[in-house]
């Protein structure tokens, strides 16, 4: 009996206890506390409590609830999962989640129950990527909680990336309707770190193997674009020195350390994107870098062969684009492709220098027709296409065109017959007399080979030499001139345009100003009146040709 009262009178006291610091908590916030105070208050403690015994461990449920509500501020959720992120570090490096063999059943129990919370935790991070106010404190809170788990989740010795959360915040960034959260994750994480780099290739690559089926158009944008921007590729494995997660120094060469296998990640996640499907501005954007930024990734080019060709053979724009990427192929992997000039010459169309990819093709073709080896029949072609389609080109390709011819000339003398051609016999000069001349260059025929170009003349130079603009003028009589110039650099006329020229002509200095004559008209749209007719002035042509008088 004695006892029963002992213990009834501890009950009856921890009771009085606890209304006591109830009643104390009801008075502090009638009192006017603040909101935030009393949540930072009761977060600090929550923390305190978990960390002070395992006994309290039932907090971090608690905080898991705060940190999914939802208000106007989103204060509680960052507040709650900064707390969390805090208590998990905190544990992780005490090796509290950690599964040991010789632990007891209750110990047990207990690390896999933490275990399940940080599943959750992480899980609630991952949502957060969705909302924009929530996505970038989200995210630094789960890259740190990946860096302590792959030191302190399991019991060895090394840290090891823990592949499976990351692929997790991989497919979370690339669904997330929140741009801002690319771009912050590319500019802190893989710009700055070479395993984050790698282990983002890998996840990209298995996404869209796991996606392939039902993997939407604005999906495939945004991984396109997130590869697109991966573009510093490490020339040497001593590169690739800056890791976020130190890889393992075993004997054995880890795969982040060799850049072979960083290509090998980046070409699967390329290939993987291309097998897809791309939209023809997509195409565009991969066919503008793929020399620089797309190719070099790869630890064998050739697989490029199919997705460049089909591009090569599509024409027009996206031709020209993908020269660059044939051309890459054919220099560094001995990329073997059929009738390339023949193809080449194709190419050259009306639209062509009339196109913004003017100069990139330009730079190109002074480089395919650089080698002095190649036949003067098939450099001939080209001389005379372009010189045919510069009759109707703007003012800015022809002065690009003329300095090439000239350096043409010069590494080909054979094709120099085609500037002045004359007739040889008195039978020729006759005929020209009475029958004038036909060009014998076949403008339609696609093999440069057989055009006959090279027994034609570059009579559209002469015309040239006669254009409206006095820039073309000028520097199409360079042909009519002596070659005593080695060479011009192309590099200067290929940027072009007509607010260049426009700029240039207005900078001149006009030593002597011209001479004009003109009469400003006193009336355009109507007749002249009686007085002004006896004044000896007539109607103008508008007026003669139109009778704008009321009927």
């Amino acid at each position: 009996m004695p006892a029963a009262t002992k213990e009834s009178a501890l009950a009856s006291a921890g009771k009085r206890k606890r209304q006591e610091n109830g009643d104390k908590s009801k008075k502090r916030r009638k009192s006017g506390g603040d909101e935030g105070v009393d949540l930072k208050t009761q977060l600090k403690q929550l923390e305190s409590e978990i960390l002070e015994s395992r006994k309290h461990y039932n907090n971090i449920a608690t905080l898991l609830e705060l940190a999914q509500k939802n208000n106007e501020d989103n204060s509680t959720a960052i507040a709650a999962s900064e707390t969390l992120c805090r208590v998990f570090v905190r544990l992780l490096a005490m090796g509290n989640l950690v599964k040991k063999r010789e632990a007891s059943e209750k110990d047990a129990t207990v690390t896999e129950w933490l275990r399940e919370r940080l599943a959750d935790f992480r899980d609630v991070l991952l949502r957060m990527f969705d909302n924009e106010k929530l996505a970038l404190p989200a995210l630094l809170l789960a890259m740190s909680l990946l860096k302590v788990e792959a030191q302190h989740l399991d019991d060895r010795d090394e840290p090891v990336f823990p592949r499976y959360f990351f692929t997790k915040v991989i497919y979370s960034i690339v669904q997330s309707p929140v741009e801002q959260l690319r771009e912050e994750f590319a500019e802190k994480f893989i710009d700055e770190y070479d395993d984050i780099r790698f282990y983002t290739f890998e996840a990209i690559a298995d996404f869209l193997k796991d996606r392939s089926e039902d993997l939407d158009e604005a999906l495939r944008t945004i991984i396109f674009n997130l590869l697109l921007n991966i573009d510093d590729v490490p020339s040497s494995n001593d590169d690739l020195d800056t890791f976020y997660i130190e890889p393992p120094s075993s004997k054995k060469k880890h795969p982040v350390r060799s850049l072979s296998q960083h290509k090998r990640q980046a070409q699967d996640a390329w290939l993987a994107l291309m097998q897809l499907g791309l939209s023809k501005d997509q195409r565009k954007k991969i066919l503008g870098v793929m020399s620089t930024s797309i190719a070099p990734w790869f630890t064998k080019p050739e697989l490029l062969m199919d997705f460049l060709t089909d591009c090569y053979n599509a024409g027009g724009s996206i031709s020209l684009l993908a020269l660059s990427g044939v051309f890459y192929l054919i220099q560094e992997r001995n990329l073997d492709y059929p009738e390339f000039y023949t193809k080449l010459y194709s190419l050259l169309d009306a639209d062509m220098l009339h196109s913004k990819h003017r100069s990139r093709f330009l730079r190109l073709l002074d480089t395919f027709l650089g080698s002095s080896h190649l036949p003067a029949v098939m450099v001939a072609s080209f001389i005379k296409k372009l010189a045919r389609l510069a009759l109707n080109a703007p003012p800015s390709a022809i002065v690009a065109i003329v300095p090439w011819f000239y350096n043409l000339f010069k590494k080909h003398p054979l094709t120099t017959f085609m500037m002045h051609r004359v007739p040889r016999t008195e039978e020729e000069k006759a005929k020209i007399e009475e029958e004038g001349v036909e060009d014998v260059f076949l403008a339609w025929e696609r093999d440069p080979m057989e055009t006959r170009a090279i027994e034609s003349c570059l009579w559209e130079v002469v015309q040239l030499q006669g254009h409206w603009h006095p820039n073309v003028a000028t520097i199409a009589k360079i042909i009519s001139e002596q070659f005593t110039k080695q060479a011009y650099n192309v590099e200067d006329f290929l940027d072009h345009s007509y607010g260049s020229l426009f700029e240039a002509e207005m900078g001149k200095e006009v030593k002597k100003p011209p001479v004009v004559e003109f009469m400003i008209p006193k009336r355009v749209f109507t007749k002249v009146t009686e007085e002004e007719e006896k004044q000896g002035l007539k109607d103008s042509l508008v007026a003669g040709l139109w009778d704008f008088g009321t009927a």
